[in-house]
């Protein structure tokens, strides 16, 4: 999971395009990187960090242009390396910079062709500059400078027709303009809106809605799957649907966990989807233990909160605030190695010990997935004195790998994979589990627009929209995943914070 933005304007968009890296930075604290075009001159800064760390007002002074692009980027392979951040770069043709969200699943077939039929050398191990290379040499095909908007969704079909997975791509043609693009299912968000200014028309193309509207944008519309938009220098808009099968199959996990409450997903609000999604618990609750003793109602910050409130007035008990979050911890879900996220959890949360003391407490996650913070989280409730601790997840059990983006672990290492609810409640010590019912969050998010027929569950239930996933692919990334990679490779590689690994092109 990563957040991509790009803009197009008459004036300098680096700032604006920082603001709304800080808005997008939940989907991603591994890296940052900001490209600006100005004329056919490409300034570009990224590297490890968030964006305070990468960015500095030296390094923003050097940013200048009309148009630019941003990303960052939370890594699926656990590599944290300053080699991995983006925007990506390539010289021919026009010089084209590429930020992408999702996960190709064709990646090595897509290495081999690239180097031994249309001759390119892919310098890193991310998928990112592989699909910028694809998308580069369908795009050197046109062979004529003056390119039209035909001749670049001519290009992203051919992109489509070779690359498999989920991606949502924003693309800057030097001099040329702005191009975005989904996959043809749709998995992964892409939104494009506009706002008016003094000197003319400027528009933004984001994966979440939230960040146009921080930064004064009118949201038009999600661009929707297997469509393109081009944006030229002259703010002149061209949309076109490029894949020849398309379906909307968005990742309901944005729902669960990974989009801002504050954004609008596919017609859906993301917070809305949430409140339903408590009151879906809260109803299974009351049928499996319908004399219930739960005293007090608990979220575990921040994304369960709505859930947890729906579920506290669906029950009829108080909803308190529990633990206290340190702001200046990252998500745990992105940290890459189970070591860091052992460290991170106490450090993150810290109880209000009169909340907890001699009462029965329903703690609420978005999602239950390794385990890990459960276990902790659930011992902080004891340690603050609960006389006992249930816990309720918003979200299913989280039984296979995500293959569209997310950094969800090997199977093996997914507390829920091959194990009832009553060993997983033992393991993470807790005295009553329960789960939401895949039905029931389906339900919840499609609510809000229900012209949505099919959602990626992948995780809850194991089934693949791209259809081609077989078990070898899966015993790949499972191995490339594994914790023990991860712990392995992550120390060093986290420390090369605000590389300026370019700054003129």
């Amino acid at each position: 999971m990563c957040g991509i933005i790009g803009i197009i304007s008459q004036k300098p968009v680096a700032q604006v395009i920082y603001d709304g890296l800080l808005v997008l930075q939940h989907r991603g604290q591994d890296s940052a990187g900001i490209v600006v075009c100005d004329g056919n001159k490409l300034n570009l800064r990224k590297g490890n960090g968030q964006v305070s760390d990468v960015f500095h007002t030296r390094h923003m002074l050097d940013l200048v242009g009309n148009m630019g692009i941003g990303h960052v980027r939370y890594p699926t392979a656990g590599c944290a390396s300053s080699a991995e951040a983006q925007p990506f770069y390539v010289n021919s043709p026009y010089g084209i910079t590429l930020a992408h969200n999702g996960n190709l699943n064709n990646v090595d077939e897509l290495k081999r062709g690239l180097y031994q039929s249309d001759l390119r050398h892919i310098n890193t191990s991310s998928d990112s500059e592989v699909l910028l290379n694809v998308l580069a040499h369908e795009l050197h095909k046109s062979g004529t400078l003056d390119l039209t908007a035909d001749e670049i969704f001519t290009a992203v079909s051919e992109t489509h027709a070779r690359i498999e997975g989920a991606y949502a791509v924003i693309a800057m043609l030097t001099g040329k303009g702005i191009l975005g693009f989904r996959d043809p299912c749709g998995i992964r968000p892409i939104v494009y809106g506009k706002r008016e200014t003094d000197e003319g028309p400027e528009y933004m193309i984001a994966s979440e809605s939230v960040a146009l509207q921080t930064s004064g944008y009118d949201l038009i519309a999600d661009l929707k799957p297997g469509e393109a938009i081009f944006i030229d220098t002259r703010g002149n808009i061209n949309l076109k649907q490029c894949a020849q099968s398309a379906r909307l199959n968005p990742c309901i996990f944005e729902y669960v966990y990974l989009a801002r409450p504050d954004s609008i997903i596919d017609d859906i609000y993301v917070y809305k989807a949430r409140l339903r999604m408590g009151v879906k618990l809260g109803r299974k609750i009351l049928r499996e233990m319908p004399e219930h003793d739960i005293d007090v109602v608990i979220p575990i910050p921040d994304t369960s909160r709505p859930s947890a409130m729906e579920l506290a007035y669906h029950l009829g008990v108080k909803y308190r605030e529990g633990f206290i979050k340190n702001r200046y911890i990252g998500r745990t879900f992105m940290m890459p190695g189970q070591k860091m996220r052992k460290q991170s959890v106490r450090r993150k949360l810290n109880a209000i010990d009169i909340e907890f003391k001699g009462k029965n407490v329903l703690l609420v996650d978005d999602s239950i997935v390794r385990g890990t913070t459960s276990q902790q989280i659930i011992q902080m409730a004891r340690d603050a004195g609960a006389n006992k601790v249930y816990i309720a997840s918003a979200a299913p059990p989280v039984r296979f790998p995500n293959v569209y983006g997310i950094d969800m672990p090997a199977a093996e290492e997914l507390i829920a994979h091959n194990r009832s609810e009553a060993e997983i409640a033992e393991i993470i010590g807790a005295d009553w589990l329960i789960y939401q019912d895949l039905d029931d969050l389906i339900d919840a998010v499609q609510k809000g627009n229900r012209s949505i027929t099919e959602f990626d569950c992948s995780c809850f239930d194991g089934k693949y929209v791209t259809q081609t996933i077989d078990k070898d692919y899966l015993d790949k990334i499972s191995d490339i995943r594994r914790d023990s990679a991860k712990d392995n490779n992550g120390d060093q590689k986290l420390n090369l914070v605000g590389m300026d690994l370019h700054n003129n092109i």
